[in-house]
């Protein structure tokens, strides 16, 4: 039997769980997972919950019914099926590990995605793309024809019906239009541990400033260069006897993993935007498992 997950945010107050409980109790459906946070700042209430219709209720059919619960809480709610993979869009540059990373795991469906094209503003990785029967679309981009490029870009990213952009090493600032028309359904991996060692070279940086933590930070894209809500971060320790190259070589590993980490969760509808911060809950049981091994 499939699940269902269902993703709420309103203003907090009292009688919210017990309303949804009940509406799923009262459509046949069993909940198997449940988060919860209360923002007391913010005065927000978050919840993602993961149930079992066991009479029949569909997304479609529960959709409707929830409105008038939705409406006593003025909620922003939304049904998803869990076994629909997110059909995703690749941008990538010359830098190659987090795309391998993602090809594999997409390969063996450790992640719920579909990458339905990957876009890049060179050819190193046309075969690379082409050999996985995924469509490979070369968009040079010049200080000259951004807005041309990007244009093109769009088009090809709205063709494929991209429910998500993933930026994997894409080296190219995208303009604010771009960031506004896929507010929430951008996301970008840093190659250090934001907000230290902005700019280019920030393993440079961290070297010459003797660093013992290295890391990589994934976040939704804003117009704001690399300032846009937080998804996941990691870190990997080094020494004073590594070189720069060594903290290249250790970053593109930590890079990789928090990205396909973000991803994951925002996959899974497990992000939630909370103003300028994200809240992010736990995975679900059974998510990280993978269709096949190897």
């Amino acid at each position: 039997m499939d699940t269902i997950a269902l993703t709420v945010t309103c203003p907090s107050t009292r009688g919210i769980v017990a309303a949804i409980s009940g509406f799923l109790a009262d459509q046949g459906c069993n909940i198997v997972d449940s988060a919860q946070f209360d923002d007391l700042r913010t005065g927000r209430f978050f919840m993602r919950l993961s149930f079992r219709p066991e009479t029949g209720a569909g997304v479609d059919g529960l959709t409707d019914t929830f409105a008038d619960v939705a409406k006593r809480f003025d909620m922003d709610f939304a049904f998803h099926d869990e076994s629909r993979k997110m059909r995703v869009v690749v941008m990538v540059s010359r830098f190659g590990h987090c795309l391998n990373d993602l090809l594999y795991r997409w390969r063996i469906g450790a992640l719920p995605i579909d990458i339905v094209a990957v876009i890049s503003n060179h050819h190193e990785y046309q075969k690379l793309v082409v050999n996985h029967d995924i469509p490979f679309h070369h968009v040079k981009v010049t200080k000259d024809n951004k807005a041309e490029a990007e244009a093109k870009q769009m088009e090809i990213i709205d063709d494929a019906g991209a429910d998500l952009i993933v930026l994997a090493r894409y080296m190219q600032v995208l303009s604010d239009r771009m960031c506004r028309e896929y507010s929430g359904r951008i996301i970008n991996i840093h190659h250090s541990f934001l907000p230290s060692f902005k700019g280019a070279n920030p393993y440079k940086q961290a070297y010459e400033r003797g660093v013992k933590l290295i890391g990589a930070t994934s976040h939704y894209v804003t117009s704001d260069l690399d300032e846009g809500p937080i998804i996941e971060q990691d870190t990997v320790r080094v020494t004073h006897a590594q070189s720069n190259e060594d903290y290249v070589s250790l970053g593109r590993d930590v890079e990789a993993q928090v990205l396909a980490r973000a991803i994951h969760a925002h996959a899974n509808h497990r992000v939630f935007l909370n103003e300028s911060k994200t809240v992010v809950f736990p995975a679900t049981p059974g998510s990280y498992t993978s269709e096949r091994m190897g």
